[in-house]
């Protein structure tokens, strides 16, 4: 099952606004776990990017122009994230309405919601009344999130796929592993495996390592150990 962890940068918080897709990450998963590919692409907006925005993840309009517009990457993009593949996104809502802007610009159809799996949705259930964004899940799950010094959209993708794993129950989750449960009936009897006697073993020293011995225990007082 192949499934795309996947976020974005943006430069500001509603396209209808006129804000656009400044960065997108996205993670391959493979049954629940990260193959190793990868697609990260940095996007010209066209636009200025507000200081605001510009402060959560360090990407300028100077930075910025020198970059390919969306139109230039969705090919790849799509390419990328396939035509069923499960899209595994926090706080989808958002992302999912600047990448469909983006797609109707240039006449794409939009992405499908049933597609996605929202990871803040399953959070917010299995910890109702406990933060739930991305820093706080690292730190629930002592995942490492040192380097998030500012926002990315790459490294977002990277931490919310461990995040998104130990959501499912832990990275113990998939292996199937059948574990033979002892009965439970209290009437049920016990049956012990017959004992298997042995022959009591004779062991014999030669006359040098009784010698050897001895000689060991000369300066031990009052040994027990000594023979006769």
């Amino acid at each position: 099952m192949r499934e795309i962890v996947l976020d974005t940068e943006t430069t500001g918080m509603d396209p209808v606004d006129g804000h656009k897709l400044v960065e997108i990450g996205c993670v391959e998963l493979e049954n629940h776990m990260p193959t190793g590919r990868t697609y990260h692409q940095y996007i010209n907006p066209e636009r200025d990017v507000p200081a605001e925005a510009a402060a959560v993840h360090g990407l300028t309009q100077e930075i910025l122009a020198k970059e390919p517009i969306f139109g230039e990457v969705v090919g790849n993009f799509l390419d990328f994230i396939g035509t069923d593949s499960k899209l595994i996104i926090h706080n989808a809502a958002f992302d999912m309405k600047f990448i469909n802007a983006e797609l109707k610009t240039y006449g794409f159809p939009n992405l499908e919601n049933k597609r996605v799996i929202d990871t803040l949705m399953i959070a917010r259930r299995k910890f109702p009344g406990s933060p739930a964004n991305l820093d706080a899940l690292c730190r629930r799950f002592k995942i490492d999130n040192s380097n998030r010094t500012l926002h990315g959209a790459l490294l977002d993708s990277e931490l919310l796929a461990e995040v998104y794993l130990e959501l499912l129950g832990g990275r113990q989750r998939g292996l199937d592993m059948e574990v033979e449960k002892k009965p439970t009936n209290s009437e049920e009897k016990v049956v012990k495996a017959p004992r298997i006697y042995r022959e009591p073993r004779q062991f014999t020293i030669s006359d040098k390592e009784k010698a050897a011995h001895d000689k060991m225990l000369e300066g031990v007082k009052d040994s027990f150990w000594k023979t006769n």
